[in-house]
Formats: structure tokens, C-alpha cells, sequence
């Protein structure tokens, strides 16, 4: 009993990166381990005025694409070094730019991730991945799902930490008394 006891409690402490081949098919594993920690696309200090280079797994995108978001509801895009500008609006828990309407799948200081509103059959991709731009330069997209994946990681086991903590000094104070 005690071994089974220890053993979970060790390996919640290992939790391990899920398998995928596709950023679609990561995201949709990590999100559902990491969203606890997004903020809401209404904190819009996390987004706007910020450099966030759109993240894909495509091999025929070679693209370096900026996406900024300014205070004024303008939106610029620079597409390697092309600039053109249109406008964005937060629009009751959604992201209006591009003319088009998205949905926020996780938001931190580093990870911008959207979903499409509306059916994503129809899309040819699920997740539209925005990185701060100094992660962005540095890492692959597999890097950078592992570094979100991490985040959780990080924050899961020192929870787990201070729970294990937490029991050890009830069951001490019970065993005294």
C-alpha cells in the first residue's frame, strides 16, 4: 500500500511530454494541461504593444511574420519586413483583426494562442501560434510546445511539492498527538 502510495506521488512528479506529430495535434494535448494557467483575452496589457512572430509546423512556410496589436485598435502585420496595418477590436471574449473573428485558446506573456471562430474542419489549421519574439527567433515550434508543456510542468510540481508538504506535516501532527 505504501509503495503504490509513494509511487503515484513520484510519478505525478514526472509528468511527461505527450506524443504528437503535428503543433495541431501537441496543442490540443498541452492546452488541455496548461489553460488553468492563461490569462483572459480581456487583459489586453498581455498583448498589446507586444512583438509576436506567428508560429508554424509547415514546411513550405518560410515566412517571418510579426503580428502587433497597438492600444488604438491597430493592428499591423509585417510579412518579412512588408508592412500593412487594418484594425483589431476585442469583441465579448473575441479577437477581431484581419477580418476575421478568433477565439482565445491560452495567453501568457510569451504564448499567444487563438482558435478560429467557427467550424475548424473547414481551416486548414486549428491553433494560430503567436510567440514573443525573442522566444520566436531562438527555438523550433517543437521547442517552444515543450516550453509551454514546461511551464505547466513547473507549476504542477511545486503545487504537488506543497500538498506533499502539507500532508506530511498533518500526518506528523497527528502521529504527536
Amino acid at each position: 500500500m505504501d509503495n503504490k502510495f509513494l509511487d503515484s506521488i513520484a510519478k505525478s512528479f514526472n509528468t511527461e511530454m505527450p506524443a504528437a506529430e503535428t503543433l495541431d495535434e501537441y496543442l490540443d494535448k498541452v492546452l488541455k494541461v496548461v489553460r488553468p494557467w492563461s490569462e483572459d483575452l480581456k487583459e489586453t496589457s498581455f498583448y498589446i504593444g507586444k512583438h509576436w512572430i506567428e508560429v508554424r509546423d509547415d514546411e513550405k512556410f518560410h515566412s517571418v511574420v510579426m503580428h502587433i496589436f497597438n492600444e488604438d485598435g491597430e493592428y499591423i502585420r509585417v510579412v518579412d519586413g512588408d508592412l500593412s496595418s487594418g484594425e483589431w477590436r476585442y469583441l465579448g471574449n473575441k479577437l477581431v483583426f484581419e477580418d476575421e473573428v478568433f477565439e482565445l485558446a491560452f495567453m501568457d506573456p510569451e504564448f499567444f494562442i487563438l482558435t478560429k471562430h467557427g467550424n475548424p474542419r473547414k481551416f486548414g489549421r486549428r491553433y494560430y501560434v503567436y510567440v514573443a519574439e525573442r522566444l520566436a527567433k531562438r527555438f523550433t515550434w517543437r521547442e517552444l510546445v515543450e516550453l509551454l508543456f514546461n511551464k505547466y510542468r513547473d507549476n504542477n510540481n511545486f503545487y504537488l511539492t506543497i500538498s506533499v508538504i502539507i500532508i506530511l506535516i498533518i500526518a506528523i501532527i497527528f502521529l504527536l498527538s
